[in-house]
């Protein structure tokens, strides 16, 4: 059986503030640390039947970039729960619902503007 390695590593101020995320994986062409500057980690307890997570952004991080972190991550879910829901035709209007509330969210926050 193949694995794939992932590592995180965050470094943090005297504050307990991340300065600095990087990442790597042995499973790509590079296994070279890569800068971040914010994730969210979700991982699912089968046994308590609920998620853990992780959500963490360097103090450098601009309000700009995670406003639209979060629009992209929105959107990357829905095609995420589309892929796990097996062609479910009522996944598929509820992530249509999920795509309007990011149109909305975009709209609101100003993301799409500020991509242009």
């Amino acid at each position: 059986m193949k694995k794939a390695e992932i590592k995180l590593q965050v470094e943090l101020d005297d504050a307990n503030v991340p300065d600095k995320i990087t990442w790597s994986s042995n499973d790509g062409e590079s296994s070279d640390e890569l800068p971040a500057k914010a994730m969210f980690l979700a991982l699912w307890d089968s046994a308590y039947k609920n998620s853990m997570r992780i959500d963490l952004w360097t103090k450098d991080m601009p309000y700009d970039e995670m406003k639209r972190f979060f629009y992209e991550t929105l959107q990357t879910l829905g095609d995420s729960f589309l892929r796990s829901s097996g062609g479910d035709p009522m996944a598929e209007k509820v992530i249509a619902d999920l795509r309007d509330y990011c149109a909305h969210f975009a709209d609101k926050m100003e993301v799409l503007e500020q991509q242009n």
